[in-house]
């Protein structure tokens, strides 16, 4: 596990380094790609060797028989997160924003109304939008450099006309993990709007230390009625290419409504991915990730302390993900200013944050689940771009 290793991916097809010049303009050959949300860390050995094994054995075709693959995601949905889950629960699709999708096309209709708790992963407006729903933005409320939900404001918005919530538990981009408390006013939100609830848990195993993430099951067990999970592999242990994530529906009536989007559309997992998914959700998966936590939180204090000694420049503090959410405000700037400063000065390619909707237009996210050297380098090039401003 040597999360110091410099592996070059530029020519590998990687949409993060080998599209940040066309997308960006940020050059190839001297940039740091700190934009798309995948690490640049080799997964865990487990990993590695089940690919290994199904090269080696040479024949690729339809993947049965899944006991080996439900019962990894149960017993690491109940070691790692104490919660039970049932096989016949667990649906496999090609990935959460493929999740998320077929929910909304399961439980809403054109011109139905979609809850996103702005500004959130971009992803949801997307698929949201392009299925002729209406994206419904409920902003969060910064107070004391953390996320909050104001369920006041959000309930004076809502018109009957909405449908589904999609909930993002951690956060992303502002890495909050909510507590039992908030958890429960989301729920009991849901309950006064007749909403279903998605809960996107991706970032569910990268928690920092003195922060517990808390299953939406647990944090209300009274909702099952309306509750659908997402979970995966994907995020955790660097294998997003894969495109695998799990849609977990304890309701019998909600489940049969997946299904039924699923076998119109024909979906079925890529053995590779179950493969990859079943070896990752392993002892030896879990001593990757604590491990890369350790690593991860060297990394959000060497860059917070950083940025943060930037006058105008604020990182939300990290309680979970890898994505640094930083605020521009109070360097005066227009946003024009500032982004050219990170991505032609400093040449870092960085995810923009009006596409994260409401709340998001002063922002820049940045993924720092790289080496650490790399870490350093984007902090230095940044106090260099903004160095008039100390």
């Amino acid at each position: 596990m040597n999360f110091d290793e410099i592996i070059d991916r530029r020519g590998t097809h990687s949409v993060k380094w080998d599209m940040m010049e066309k997308i960006y303009g940020v050059p190839a050959d001297s940039g740091i790609a700190m934009w798309v949300a995948d690490m640049d860390f080799r997964p865990p050995a487990a990993v590695q060797k089940a690919v290994e094994d199904m090269a080696a054995h040479g024949i690729y075709g339809y993947f049965g028989d899944d006991r080996a693959y439900l019962d990894a995601i149960r017993w690491w949905m109940a070691t790692r997160h104490g919660w039970e889950v049932e096989p016949d629960w667990i649906f496999t699709t090609a990935g959460l924003v493929n999740g998320a999708a077929l929910c909304i096309e399961a439980y809403t209709k054109p011109g139905d109304g979609v809850v996103l708790m702005t500004p959130v992963y971009h992803a949801f407006a997307r698929v949201i939008k392009a299925s002729g729903r209406r994206v419904v933005e409920c902003e969060l409320v910064g107070e004391g450099g953390r996320y909050k939900p104001d369920f006041d404001a959000w309930d004076a918005q809502m018109t009957g006309e909405e449908r589904l919530f999609i909930l993002c538990s951690p956060h992303n981009p502002g890495g909050r993990v909510w507590t039992a408390e908030e958890l429960r006013g989301v729920a009991d939100f849901c309950k006064r709007h007749d909403l279903v609830l998605v809960s996107d848990e991706i970032h569910h195993d990268l928690v920092f230390p003195g922060h517990n993430h808390i299953p939406m099951p647990l944090a209300a067990p009274d909702i099952l009625d309306r509750l659908v999970m997402m979970t995966a592999t994907t995020k955790t242990f660097n294998i997003a290419g894969a495109h695998i994530g799990n849609v977990i529906i304890p309701d019998p009536t909600l489940r049969k409504a997946f299904a039924g989007r699923m076998m119109a559309l024909g979906i079925s997992p890529n053995s590779f991915g179950v493969m990859m998914a079943t070896a990752a959700y392993s002892d030896d998966g879990a001593q990757w990730v604590d491990a890369l936590l350790t690593y991860l939180d060297g990394n959000r204090r060497l860059f917070d302390e950083g940025v943060n000694a930037i006058p105008g420049l604020a990182s939300m503090r990290l309680e979970a993900t890898y994505l640094a959410w930083v605020d521009f405000a109070r360097t005066g700037m227009e946003r024009e200013e500032f982004l050219h400063r990170v991505e032609t000065q400093a040449q870092i390619a960085v995810n923009h944050g009006p596409t994260f909707g409401k709340g998001g237009e002063n922002f820049l996210r940045f993924n720092i689940a790289t080496p650490r050297a790399r870490v350093a380098e984007a902090v230095e090039r940044l106090q260099r771009a903004f160095r008039d401003l100390q």
